[in-house]
Order: structure tokens, then C-alpha cells, then sequence
């Protein structure tokens, strides 16, 4: 919608309303399908997203039209889509109106002025920091239980330079605010909303247009802007002495996110969606989604709460989708599209009648686009009504809502509303929500401030997969600052799986299943059944970040730094063996625990698993991918205790034996006469020895002190050969 309008007239050098809706959507629609779109597509290819690049929509093609137009008629057949003239929200910029989620915070220096007025020959004082909506004023106010003007209720007071206007008692003045005396000119904010709904026996004046310049009704004002306007008018009070005073305000005010220009109310015809009355089952509806993390639906919860208007959907712009609506001329009667129709432009194409029911022949086209989010609000419809019929009933409700969480309010929560008005249903069953990438200083990106970290360049850098790697070192739902030297550690990362990978396949060429087990394999294989159950239980609960830290220590730690080092001399020297399940027993736990490694990080690095899964692994499983490959098994009666506890005893006695040549300045390949260990089981011991012999380049073990099947702990002496 709006931002692609505001980029193709920027990077075209075109305006949109020099060109008219017909031609300027043209331009859009070209410049996104043969300059934009081929971009965006290779992106998300090199990233790794995995879709089906042939069947596909985008948000403004004649298929989501319909869809989108469909969802507008069905809203006004439930009689949920009303239109109305009424106060809107209107960014004065980007001159269209604005829903309540597209607003934002800005803090602003203001002026407020006391302003004095008459009343019987007395002065009271009101006290504004909008001066120029003066014209607009429709009573002053005072609260009902403040004594200091109880006497000045139903009389008249002349605002300085403006209109004679009614004093009225009222609740929503506050006696402690200011001066207790309010003057009311609507539209300055939603709190004139407010007072006008419940006073109705005021007539309200609209003098601002769309555009932010003030109106024929706002008298000598007229045609200024809001700055010019408030310039003039203080003047004027200047002129008549009626300023008392005048102190700088620290303020709060809605501005619109996509620009930054405080917004205004106007009144226009728009269509909105009645939604306020449903809080409750907006809420209910919340509460039946899976939240990962759950704390997420916080905001959910507050935004639903927070509601105060029904979701305006009526944009004054030139890109989007048109409302199927003509209007007679003669009496405003809407007209609405048949469904046969869809999807139709009401600009160039011609109302389902003839004539309206008064008799008029003549239809006045609708020439406000339907807002971007009630569109977007529609994308499970949009990607399900792609296939046949029998499909959809299996996929919709949709599985998973993956977003991040600044759209909760947008995305999400209108996703909701959409299936609710119309299906009575969920559109999908869990939701995930992530986080930003931030700057290394962990504040938001933005092109404005220059902090902006292009993911290309980093790809470039150091591949997709590195990138990857990165962020999927996220807690669920947090921000994570940029930080490139993590990038350096995926691409060391990805490096090391491929050299390990490289040396584990190259001896598996005749790998068969061993009729007998190791004990360091089957200590491997408890651990990485271990692995297999937790990393399985994350990604279920997608809590990517723990399995990306547990398969990061463990194929580093675990498998690289000592299995790999602990199974060469029976891969290399199969000769030297009594055993001669030896080697094949070494074959298996290597097979088994990469497959197993690979399988589990190719949602993370989906790249290099697939290279290596296609150059050993594909063939074996006959499987195209590994990502459709099946994942890892379950296997409990894989987990030794008895092994792992031996095994973790062989760990800490080579570890020491590293420590100690290190240490002492010998290389870790430096034979040794003997290995002596006390304090330790000998029987645990001799069921490694051979594996410790060897890795620890040791001609032999000795035994020294009592030995206990209760401590692990030991001392380790050398004597260098």
C-alpha cells in the first residue's frame, strides 16, 4: 500500500496523483514483478527459505483482489462493515487516513497558552496548545463539582477573536488540570471523540481538510496550514491582550509510524470494521492460540484491551485494492459489486445495476483503496484458495503464524479478527513470534539513521549459512544486536562440519552393520540419543536457539575434539585389533552420530547439510533432500548409562594426559612409556584401554592403588619414552 507507493514515486520520480490510480497502479505493478520481485525471490532462495516457487500470490494480483474484495462484501452482508462520516485519524503527509495500530509515540516541545475570555464581565482563563482549531470551538467546559465556576454553567462566553460559545458542566474536565476550564474544538484529539458522543446537542464544525489546511468554516483562517493557522491565531490573541501567559510543555502526541507527522482528525466518509463489541472474544480467541514464548500474548491481550475504535479501513491513496462500492449520486446509496464480478474497479467498470431504487441512473464510483492490513489479514485464505477444494479442508486452519513481534497488533491480531468474522474459527493453531536483528549498539535499524547492516553483504561475506547461524543463536522472542565476529564463528562453523564430514565419509565406503559395540560407541551414541530427545523437544516448542547451542558443543566438543580423535587408530590400523568388530563398530558410531548431527542442523545450516547428505547419505536413505529426509528416531534403548559413565571416565583421563604434555611442552602425538591411573575401576578402565592406549599414545596403562566402582577420580603421571 502506502510504502510502495511512496517508493515508486520515489525511485520513478513520479507522483501518483499526476498519473491517476489506473496508470500509476500500472507502474507498480511492473516495477514489483520485473525489478523488485526477482530480487526479493533470490533473496529468500540464497537464505534458505523453503517453498514451493511454483505455486504462489502476491497482494495485488487478481487473486488476492477477489479475495480481498469477497472479504469486504461478506463483512457488510454481517452487517460488520459499515460506513460513515465520522472523525478519522489522518496523516497530513502522507494525506490518508490511518488506523488506530498505525500509530506511534512522539514526544514534542509545545507552547501552552492561557488563553482569557469573557463571561459577564468576568475572565476566566482556558489553557491549549492548539490554538488554531479556535474556529472549531463548540462549548467550554468546567467540571460539575467545582465551586470556583458552578456559577457559569449554561452561560455564553465569546472566545477571543473566535465564536460565542455555550459553558456546559462535564466530567471529563479535570479540576486539577491546568485551569479546570477546557474549550472544546474537535477533532484535536480522541478525547473530543468523547465529549462530542455525549453531546450530541452540539453542532460540530469540521474545519480541516485531508490535507492538514484549514477549511472554508475555519472563516479568515481558511487555506492555512496548521502551523501557519496557529501563527495567525495567536496574533490575533496577542492583538485583543487575551494571552495571560505562556510556558513550554513536554507532550505526547500520535504520530503516524510510517513518517513521523503527528496525525489530525478530520471527518470523511470511510468504511470501517465494527469489531469493539467482540473485546471479549477477541481476548477468548487469544487465550486458545499456542504462544511461543508465551509471554508474547501480553501484547495481545493489552492490544485487544486497549481497543478504542472500530478498525477504519478506508485509505486516500493510489495503490491497493479499490472497494467494489459505487454510490448513487443522487442519494449515496451504496452499491455494492456482485460476487460474479470480482475482482472489479468501480473506476472503470460499471455497477451490477441499472438504476438505484430512487430511480437515479447515475452511480459515483468509490475511489478509496481497501487498507494493506485488511488484505494481509486474509493470507492463510489467500495461500490456501490456491489449491483444490479437498486440500484446503486439510489446510486451513493453518499449523503456525510465524511473525515477529512489533505486527502483533497488525498482522496477528486482524489475522484473528478475519477467521473469527468469517469462519468462526482460528486461523491457525500455534503462533511464533521472534524478535529484531538490532545494530551492534542494540538499537533498531533504520536507512534514516545509516545503522542498516545489509544481509546481502553479509551472505557475501560469509554464505547464508554463517548468517543463519547467527540468528538462530536468538532466544525466541528476543532482539539480538548485530554482532559480525558471530558470523565468523558460523562460517568456522560450517567449515568445520564440512572438513568432518569429509574425513568421517571417507571411511565409510564399507561401512556394514557391527554385530558387537565399543564401549566409546556406545557412549557416543547414549549422548547423541540424549542430543536426539532434547533437540526434538525444542524445535517441537520451536526453541531453535538451545538446539543450535547444544549441536554446536556437542559436535565440536563431544564428537570432533574426542570421538573423532578416539576412533582413528581402529579406523587406520584395523590390523592392530584383536577385536574384529574394531572398525566397523567405529563405522557405526561415526555413521550414525553425523547422519544424526546433519539431520538436526539442516533447519539451521540448510546448505551445507544438503551438500553433504547429497554427496554420502542421499543415496543410502534414497531420499532427494535431507530436508525431507526422516528425522532422527527416538530410540531409548540406545541410552548407557553404564557406557556413558566409562566413557565420560576416558574423557577426563585423556584430557588430562593433553593437559599434562601441554604443560610440559611435548607434542599431544608424543609417545609415552606409561599411562598410570589411580583411583579408578580397573575393570572400567581395561573395557577402553585399548582406545586409551591409543589416543593417548600410551604403551601401556598401569594400575596403581585401590581401585572403587563409586569414584571417578584419578592422577595421571607420565614418563616420556
Amino acid at each position: 500500500g502506502l510504502p510502495t507507493q511512496m517508493l515508486i514515486e520515489k525511485t520513478k520520480k513520479v507522483r501518483a496523483k499526476d498519473l491517476g490510480r489506473k496508470k500509476f497502479t500500472k507502474l507498480c505493478i511492473d516495477t514489483l514483478k520485473n525489478e523488485l520481485r526477482p530480487k526479493y525471490i533470490e533473496d529468500w532462495k540464497r537464505i534458505g527459505m523453503s517453498c514451493d516457487w511454483n505455486l504462489f500470490y502476491t497482494t495485488i494480483d487478481n487473486h488476492s483482489q477477489k479475495i480481498s474484495q469477497w472479504s469486504f462484501l461478506d463483512l457488510v452482508r454481517k452487517k460488520r462493515a459499515y460506513r460513515s462520516y465520522a472523525p478519522a485519524m489522518i496523516c497530513p503527509k502522507c494525506k490518508t487516513s490511518i488506523a488506530q495500530v498505525e500509530l506511534e509515540d512522539k514526544q514534542r516541545t509545545s507552547t501552552l497558552h492561557y488563553v482569557q475570555i469573557d463571561v459577564d464581565g468576568d475572565k476566566l482563563v482556558f489553557a491549549t496548545t492548539r490554538p488554531e482549531l479556535m474556529m472549531a470551538c463548540i462549548a467550554v467546559s468546567v467540571h460539575p463539582d467545582d465551586k470556583r465556576y458552578r456559577k457559569y454553567v449554561g452561560k455564553t462566553a465569546k472566545i477571543p477573536a473566535g465564536p460565542e460559545v455555550p459553558i456546559i458542566a462535564d466530567d471529563l474536565t479535570k479540576m486539577e488540570f491546568g485551569t479546570g476550564v477546557v474549550y472544546w474544538c474537535p477533532f484535536g484529539d480522541a478525547t473530543d471523540m468523547e465529549f462530542v458522543a455525549k453531546h450530541p446537542e452540539l453542532e460540530v464544525k469540521h474545519i480541516m481538510n485531508s490535507d492538514g489546511r484549514l477549511n472554508d468554516q475555519a472563516g479568515k483562517y481558511a487555506g492555512m496550514k496548521s502551523e501557519e493557522a496557529r501563527k495567525a491565531v495567536i496574533e490575533d490573541w496577542e492583538k485583543l491582550h487575551a494571552i495571560v501567559k505562556q510556558e513550554e510543555k513536554e507532550q505526547i502526541v500520535n504520530a503516524h509510524e510510517r513518517c513521523g507527522t503527528p496525525i489530525e482528525f478530520i471527518a470523511i466518509n470511510q468504511w470501517s470494521i465494527k469489531m469493539l463489541d467482540l473485546k471479549e472474544k477477541w481476548l477468548e480467541n487469544g487465550e486458545a492460540l499456542n504462544w511461543f514464548p508465551q509471554h508474547m500474548k501480553n501484547r495481545y491481550d493489552n492490544w485487544a484491551q486497549g481497543l478504542k475504535w472500530d478498525w477504519n479501513i478506508s485509505r486516500q491513496i493510489f495503490f491497493g485494492i479499490p472497494f467494489p462500492v459505487w454510490y448513487c449520486k443522487e442519494c449515496d446509496t451504496p452499491i455494492m459489486a456482485e460476487e460474479s464480478q470480482l475482482p472489479v474497479d468501480p473506476l472503470k467498470d460499471k455497477p451490477p445495476v441499472d438504476k438505484c431504487k430512487c430511480g437515479s441512473t447515475e452511480f459515483i464510483p468509490e475511489d478509496d483503496i481497501i487498507n494493506t492490513w485488511a488484505t494481509s489479514s486474509l493470507t492463510p485464505q489467500l495461500a490456501v484458495k490456491l489449491v483444490d477444494k479437498e486440500t484446503q479442508k486439510k489446510l486451513y486452519p493453518m499449523s503456525l503464524r510465524p511473525q515477529a513481534h512489533d505486527i502483533i497488533s497488525f498482522w496477528l491480531f486482524n489475522t484473528v479478527v478475519k477467521a473469527q468474522l468469517h469462519y468462526n474459527s482460528l486461523p491457525w493453531n500455534d503462533v511464533m513470534i521472534s524478535g529484531w536483528a538490532l545494530d551492534p549498539k542494540g538499537k533498531k535499524m533504520s536507512k534514516s539513521k545509516g545503522n542498516v547492516i545489509e544481509p546481502q553483504v553479509m551472505i557475501e561475506k560469509y554464505s547464508s549459512d554463517a548468517l543463519r547461524f547467527w540468528a538462530a543463536g536468538c532466544k525466541l522472542g528476543d532482539d539480538l544486536p548485530f554482532q559480525e565476529k558471530d558470523l565468523v564463528t558460523g562460517k568456522k562453523m560450517v567449515n568445520k562440519l564440512w572438513n568432518a564430514s569429509k574425513f568421517t565419509i571417507s571411511h565409510l565406503k564399507d561401512y556394514k552393520q557391527p554385530d558387537k559395540l565399543e564401549v566409546f560407541d556406545r557412549w557416543i551414541l547414549s549422548k547423541l540419543q540424549k542430543l536426539i530427545n532434547d533437540c526434538t523437544e525444542s524445535f517441537d516448542k520451536y526453541e531453535y536457539n538451545k538446539p543450535k547451542l547444544d549441536l554446536e558443543k556437542f559436535f565440536w566438543h563431544t564428537f570432533c575434539d574426542n570421538y573423532l580423535e578416539i576412533v582413528k587408530d581402529r579406523i587406520y590400523n584395523e590390523d592392530r585389533w584383536v577385536e574384529k568388530h574394531a572398525r566397523p563398530s567405529a563405522q557405526h558410531g561415526l555413521h550414525t552420530t553425523l547422519l544424526a548431527v546433519l539431520k538436526m542442523s539442516a533447519p539451521i545450516l540448510p546448505h551445507i547439510t544438503e551438500e553433504i547428505y547429497q554427496s554420502h547419505f542421499a543415496k543410502i536413505e534414497d531420499k532427494k533432500s535431507i530436508h525431507n529426509a526422516d528425522w532422527p528416531v527416538d530410540n531409548k534403548d540406545l541410552i548407557d548409562t553404564g557406557a556413558e559413565e566409562i566413557g565420560d571416565l576416558g574423557i577426563d583421563i585423556i584430557q588430562t594426559v593433553r593437559k599434562i604434555k601441554s604443560e610440559n611442552q611435548m607434542a599431544l602425538n608424543k609417545e609415552v612409556d606409561m599411562l598410570i591411573v589411580k583411583g579408578c575401576d580397573k575393570e572400567h578402565i581395561k573395557s577402553i584401554e585399548d582406545d586409551l592406549k591409543a589416543v593417548c599414545k600410551a604403551s601401556s596403562i598401569k594400575f596403581e592403588g585401590k581401585t572403587t566402582h563409586e569414584s571417578s577420580l584419578y592422577k595421571a603421571k607420565i614418563g616420556v619414552k
